[in-house]
């Protein structure tokens, strides 16, 4: 779906003349935000520019605060990352991440408190275990397990080594 596509969808639940008022811009303005951009027609609407400001950083955290900011949470789809070549390796792979995950708040919390040190390492596990299980749901929908094998061995690797320092 294109960007304009999406905010003609919008304008269908909140008007534009309501969006314009809400942010303090021109009814014309928001109205441009659901038409095609065309070459010349100016600056992007604020989905392309957000778009633009990835592509350009190559920095999700942009999209993670937007995600915050919605009351969720971003996982970035797997692409050629690989996948084991059967069920039981990627669900023990999903199985270990969640135990590490348990261990590291079980840590954390055994002395009643949590600094900010132990949360950014309990969110560092919470990320690790979505992404992987992203990562097994997505080899589930494509019915693709050719390379899980490898990716779960990638992210073992990498959990030991960030433990180590």
């Amino acid at each position: 779906m294109q960007s304009h596509e999406l905010f003609r969808e919008v304008f269908d639940k909140k008007k534009p003349k309501e969006i314009a008022a809400d942010l303090g811009l021109s009814s014309s303005m928001i109205y441009k935000w659901g038409e095609p951009n065309t070459a010349g027609s100016g600056i992007g609407n604020p989905l392309d520019r957000v778009e633009a400001l990835l592509k350009s950083t190559g920095d999700s955290r942009l999209v993670q605060w937007i995600c915050e900011r919605a009351g969720g949470f971003f996982i970035l789809n797997p692409k050629n990352t690989p996948h084991p070549h059967q069920l039981i390796p990627a669900t023990n792979q999903i199985v270990q991440e969640f135990a590490d995950l348990l261990h590291v708040i079980a840590e954390a919390t055994a002395n009643e408190e949590v600094s900010k040190a132990e949360a950014k390492q309990i969110r560092a596990r919470w990320e690790e275990l979505k992404s992987v299980t992203e990562c097994f749901v997505a080899a589930c929908e494509a019915g693709d397990f050719g390379e899980v094998r490898n990716h779960a061995t990638r992210h073992a690797t990498q959990n030991q080594n960030q433990l180590r320092v």
